[in-house]
């Protein structure tokens, strides 16, 4: 049953944050002020959405809090409230966020799902104007926000017997958009040079290379960031290139970075990017047996050495 509910309940986060369906999050269009965050409240006559009076939170920004009202009560769909105001990174346009969730009974104040204990964040919120994607109201929220900050819903989830809870989100990481950290000194002379425009982006001057038998992994930039694991998803910046110099690829050029498994691409990847941190910049060069073999591949012809530099913004 518990296990059944904490399903419910963190797809309820993403659902939550993504407004239940674009139609579902318009709210009512007046606004209750609640004194004790008197600090939102200016911003909430801009929301359409009730503030939830009565909800306290304790506890270090950036961790799990500890909620407190008066039980039984009631909750609104499409309410919410700022529990905590977060000392980390504004929230702007585009953002990936990832935040930990609690799903707190309004009954009688039980914990039906966390995520916090097993550190498995949902991060599939992307904090944008578009509509078909975020509704206004609650883009209006998250772009008010730092990092570390807390924010609950109101939830009456019909799915679940009935079931009304706040959905407790904290904010705690957002995706990079370019690698940063420091430079490294020692890369071998005999690789490939690489620039960097302003954005970030990159170029490349082949420098005579003439490839490798074996994969070569090396950092450019050394982010600070959580070393990345070869069972985790990576979000990335990254250019390709064969030998003679042909890009073949680009996330730069698209505009927009890319998410994806370490299951699911080249064997040079997975074996490539895992043991550097996010945060980093990594130029890979990857053989065809690590790549894609002996098979044309679009815009790669069989039996290509390629050249990737590739930042890492993110790892889940």
């Amino acid at each position: 049953m518990r296990k059944s509910l904490l399903s419910k309940a963190v797809t309820a986060v993403c659902a939550t944050v993504m407004c239940l369906g674009v139609t579902a999050c318009g709210g009512n269009s007046s606004a209750k002020s609640d004194k004790s965050n008197s600090d939102s409240s200016s911003s909430s006559e801009k929301i359409g959405m009730h503030q939830i009076a009565g909800v306290t939170a304790k506890g270090e920004l950036g961790k799990k809090p500890t909620v407190s009202f008066k039980t039984p009560m009631t909750v609104e769909d499409n309410s919410y409230v700022v529990l905590q105001k977060g000392d980390g990174a504004q929230i702007e346009d585009g953002d990936r966020v990832c935040s930990q969730g609690i799903a707190i009974s309004v009954k009688d104040g039980s914990e039906l799902a966390s995520t916090w204990e097993k550190n498995t964040p949902d991060c599939s919120t992307v904090v944008t104007s578009d509509t078909s994607q975020m509704t206004e109201n609650y883009y209006k929220i998250f772009k008010s926000l730092k990092l570390n900050s807390t924010v609950a819903f109101g939830v009456n989830d019909s799915n679940s017997s009935g079931t009304s809870y706040l959905m407790v989100l904290t904010l705690v990481s957002k995706d990079l958009k370019k690698a940063t950290g420091e430079k490294v000194a020692d890369i071998p002379a005999d690789l490939p040079k690489v620039t960097l425009a302003k954005d970030g982006k990159p170029s490349i001057d082949m420098n005579g290379y003439k490839g490798s038998d074996s994969l070569i992994s090396q950092d450019l930039i050394k982010g600070k960031g959580a070393v990345v694991k070869d069972t985790q998803s990576v979000v990335a910046h990254y250019t390709g290139w064969l030998l003679d110099g042909t890009q073949f690829d680009s996330s730069w050029d698209r505009g927009q970075s890319s998410a994806f498994s370490l299951d699911s691409v080249i064997k040079g990847w997975k074996q490539g990017l895992a043991g550097h941190t996010v945060g980093s910049q990594v130029l890979l060069v990857v053989p065809p047996s690590l790549g894609y073999g002996n098979k044309d591949q679009e815009k790669i012809p069989a039996n290509s050495t390629l050249v990737f530099v590739v930042d890492i913004l993110a790892a889940y």
